[in-house]
């Protein structure tokens, strides 16, 4: 029982195929007491997932450009637990402009958009959620990232949003480092999720994929990075923090495909 007695904050469950659902069900099984979070009429769906899960768990309303949410959460979380073990950043989007190939043409609105869903959010969330951290010894925090050392066909602003959010983990990692939280990302390899499907020829990037990575890939499958991502929310990993952890199968090791 690897989280046994963990509470954890989750968020990013859209749809039984979500990381962050695989996410929720391996913490479970793993021992976890889980919140999950949704907003607006999605929360609906949210609550339906939840409902699948081995041990239903309550959806708390997050919307995490709102600060008001996050202060609620975190109020709800106090009342509720005291203490917050670790959460897990499972939230991206961008407008249809700033994605597909328009990288020059999308306009300063949506870049903005971009950036403060995906990005701005993750050290939202960790101001928000310092205090409750704080009270267990520091805690975890893993977000879930996409490999933003290079440009991807068509992922344009979201590459830029994850090149973000991989330096934000970088500073939150220093700045909540005193308390002893420890702050990473997990790379993930591309899954068949509801945000992949919302980037225009992302797909291609499947049959590539599993003939690069050294380990096979396995778009369906997303229980390893939810593996991987509950191995950082224990106590296993003590004196990892700032780190961007690659479950891809290998692909980012490796260099030109020559095959």
């Amino acid at each position: 029982m690897l989280l046994d007695g963990k509470r954890l904050l989750i968020t990013g469950v859209l749809t039984g195929a979500s990381i962050a659902h695989a996410v929720a069900r391996t913490a479970q099984e793993e021992g976890a007491d889980i919140v999950l979070t949704g907003f607006g009429r999605a929360k609906a769906i949210t609550e339906r997932i939840a409902g699948r899960l081995p041990n239903p768990p309550d959806v708390l309303e997050l919307d995490v450009t709102v600060p008001e949410h996050l202060d609620g959460v975190a109020d709800e979380l106090a009342q509720r637990w005291g203490r917050l073990d670790g959460f897990v950043h499972a939230i991206g989007f961008a407008p249809p402009s700033a994605l597909g190939g328009g990288f020059l043409e999308a306009p300063w609105e949506d870049v903005a958009t971009a950036l403060h869903v995906s990005t701005y959010s993750f050290a939202a969330m960790g101001r928000a959620f310092a205090p409750l951290l704080a009270k267990t010894g520091g805690g975890s925090v893993v977000g879930l990232d996409f490999d933003a050392s290079v440009a991807w066909p068509a992922y344009d602003w979201m590459g830029v949003a994850k090149a973000g959010l991989e330096s934000t983990c970088r500073y939150l990692a220093r700045d909540l480092g005193a308390q002893g939280t420890r702050v990473n990302l997990v790379a993930a390899g591309p899954l068949k999720t509801m945000a992949a499907k919302s980037i225009p020829g992302f797909a291609d990037f499947d049959a590539a994929w599993a003939r690069r990575a050294p380990l096979g890939w396995d778009v369906n499958d997303s229980e390893p990075v939810a593996r991987t991502v509950c191995a950082l929310l224990s106590d296993w990993m003590p004196a990892v923090t700032g780190e961007i952890v690659h479950a891809d199968g290998g692909v980012h090791a490796m260099g030109a495909d020559l095959r």
